[in-house]
């Protein structure tokens, strides 16, 4: 199993916009083959700054949402609303390590 943490910091005025884009990511990744979990989350204390919680049974099937259509798109159109570049950063799963848990 593959983990990416991505965080994501918008310019305020594009907050909306972003959100409207990555619910739309998150649903056609969560139909991908492989996809295990694609949380979007919002910071509380700052409401342009979001994390995405991406989890893949294995590294094939994360590289593979890399060039799915939505992907593509979904990081064309909020590459301008960003107020600095994307960061992610990959985990190895330690636990849970049953992958029957991460199941839907």
């Amino acid at each position: 199993m593959i983990v990416t943490v991505v965080s994501v910091v918008v310019k305020p005025e594009d907050v909306d916009r972003f959100i409207e884009a990555t619910l739309e990511n998150h649903r056609q990744s969560r139909e991908e083959k492989g996809n295990l979990r694609f949380d979007v989350l919002q910071h509380r204390d700052d409401p342009t700054a979001f994390t995405l919680y991406e989890a893949y049974e294995t590294e094939e099937a994360a590289a593979a949402h890399k060039t799915t259509d939505h992907y593509l798109q979904w990081r064309k159109a909020v590459e301008p609303w960003m107020a600095g570049p994307r960061r992610g950063i990959a985990h190895h799963v330690l636990a849970p390590a049953d992958l029957s848990v991460w199941k839907r």
